[in-house]
């Protein structure tokens, strides 16, 4: 018999994250999360997302054994900011049984109808930040550092449960030359010209941080209208700072400024961690964090995370001027870079890769359904 069990301690929130680890063992397209980072995200009292997020998580049990998890999530910024009384799905995961999804899914609709909610939408985080959408398609490609993966069933269920789809993002693999085409060097050069900008380029991290929060203001001013988006508080940027300064390589950080040092764009992207995820499952003890370095200093393979520009110079072409600071990287020999999720409908984003060879690899979904 299928039972859903409440997460209220450390060690059932250790099997919560725990579980994606031992379902998708063997699988060869799976990533794991760091897991350091997944306790943090998920434990209230270090998330500052709490203090305007109300969640809770359950596991699945099957005898004593777990089958599945689930995180219900109310992101209040989002229901005054959007009007739409609509909680959250997320960390979401179950084996091939309908009555575990089916179990899970109505615990969590029943918490979030209990709070006035009359809609569930996701798989998403806290904020724009954490993993979301549902794999719908690239199964058999593998996932990245900051993705979901998911089996093929898992949509099969979605259907079943009565969920539709919501909005889908899709993700790409490009190929990156040796030389940046003649054409984006030459609207990189006119743009930095005619606008009077500039690349900055960093040795060392410390040099960065400065930039830091001029960085997270630009993400939330340049994101505002996409997709269930809410702007990240002060201490949330300064948490997810933490959490991501290790990973960053200042060669694959690019801003672009004015004349008077403002932010008008800047691109994030980093070494693949894929293969160094897999072999340490997750965890950077006790030698986890050698292979993370390894990937860090010596790889072939980027992931492109983040592309944000300024208002005043979007449809300038500015973009094209990030995409050729990461292409002309010489200390690293990068030969592919996977492509963070971009939505359907978010042309402007989706045809700045035109200068590229790519491939639409993967489609994720979030899904809907009213309570």
């Amino acid at each position: 018999m299928i039972k859903t069990i409440e997460v209220s301690t450390k060690k059932q929130l250790r099997d919560f994250v725990s579980f994606p680890k031992k379902l998708y063992s063997g699988n060869p397209y799976y990533v794991p999360r760091l897991a350091i980072d997944e306790l943090s995200t998920l434990n209230t009292d270090k998330n500052p997302a709490s203090e305007h997020c109300t969640s809770k998580l359950w596991l699945a049990k099957d005898n004593g054994v777990t089958v599945g998890r689930i995180a219900a999530i109310v992101n209040y910024k989002y229901i005054e900011k959007w009007g739409l009384n609509t909680g959250r799905f997320g960390y979401v995961d179950f084996i091939e049984d309908f009555k575990v999804a089916e179990a899970l899914f109505q615990v969590a609709q029943n918490w979030l109808k209990s709070l006035g909610m009359d809609q569930i939408h996701g798989p998403l985080g806290f904020c724009d930040l954490d993993p979301e959408g549902m794999l719908v398609s690239g199964f058999d490609k593998t996932s990245t550092f900051t993705t979901i993966y998911n089996f093929p069933y898992y949509p099969v269920f979605m259907e079943r449960l009565g969920f539709t789809k919501d909005v889908e993002w899709y993700e790409y693999e490009i190929d990156i030359p040796r030389v940046p085409p003649a054409i984006l060097e030459k609207v990189s050069n006119h743009v930095l010209t005619n606008h009077n900008l500039r690349i900055l380029n960093f040795d060392k991290k410390r040099d960065l941080k400065p930039f830091i929060p001029k960085v997270f203001r630009l993400i939330n001013s340049s994101y505002s209208d996409l997709y269930a988006v809410t702007e990240l508080s002060d201490k949330q940027i300064e948490y997810y700072t933490k959490q991501y300064l290790f990973f960053f390589k200042t060669d694959f950080v690019k801003l672009v400024v004015d004349g008077d040092d403002n932010l008008a764009a800047f691109g994030l992207a980093l070494p693949s961690l894929a293969k160094a995820m897999q072999k340490c499952h997750g965890r950077l003890f006790p030698f986890g964090f050698l292979q993370i370095f390894k990937a860090l200093k010596q790889n072939d393979r980027a992931e492109l995370l983040l592309i944000a520009v300024d208002t005043k110079y979007k449809k300038t072409g500015v973009n094209a001027v990030i995409l050729k600071a990461i292409v002309q990287n010489k200390k690293y020999n990068i030969t592919k870079a996977d492509l963070n999720p971009q939505l359907e409908n978010n042309l402007p984003v989706r045809t700045q890769w035109r200068y590229f060879d790519s491939v639409h690899n993967k489609t994720r979904r979030s899904y809907i359904k009213k309570l």
